[in-house]
């Protein structure tokens, strides 16, 4: 169950933020879960990058 549904001010109260990223694996292997989550970060970083510090 996603947090989407709960109150804000429910969230707040259980510590939940709008900043919260929710990770949801099965049962690979943790070196390919760990590999994933390198390249989706790095990727996110060159989005952020590009998209959000353009001078």
């Amino acid at each position: 169950m996603t947090h989407a549904s709960v109150p804000e001010s429910e969230r707040a109260e259980l510590g939940i933020s709008d900043q919260l990223i929710r990770l949801s694996v099965g049962i690979e292997d943790e070196e390919d879960i760990l590999e994933d989550l390198k390249q989706a970060l790095k990727a996110a970083s060159v989005v952020i990058k590009t998209y959000l510090f353009v001078e």
